[in-house]
């Protein structure tokens, strides 16, 4: 059996780009649903006006490097840096404020029970 590794701040792009980098390291299904991890990489980019995540599934989301401001709804926003990490549960809406523009913001997100994979606005593929 293979063993899935690697190293989340391997392969970080330089200078901004118009997307976010989403990269799905690994995934499992279970009766339940499935656990997807993913890299989430980020240079600016921030949730629509307006548009709020709301979602089947519970999601734990980290900030390996960089920053950004998680804002859930009828919650002040929350500053999030290096280590500083938050579960989302299902269906409460939350939206993306700000992510630091200077350099790349990575996040570990791990969707647990996911039915399918979601549509995301801007959403870049695995590039």
């Amino acid at each position: 059996m293979n063993v899935p590794s690697g190293n989340l701040l391997a392969g970080l792009p330089s200078g901004a780009r118009p997307d976010e980098i989403f990269t799905t390291l690994t995934e499992t299904a279970s009766s339940s649903g499935t656990v997807r991890i993913e890299r989430i990489l980020s240079t600016g980019q921030a949730s629509p006006d307006g548009f709020w995540y709301d979602q089947d599934w519970d999601e734990f989301v980290l900030i390996v490097q960089g920053a950004a401001r998680l804002q859930l709804e009828g919650e002040a926003e929350r500053a999030l840096g290096r280590g500083d990490w938050a579960m989302i549960p299902a269906r409460r809406r939350h939206r993306v404020a700000w992510t630091d523009p200077a350099g790349p913001t990575v996040w570990l997100a791990v969707h647990i029970g996911e039915k399918q994979p979601p549509e995301t606005p801007g959403r870049g593929e695995d590039q």
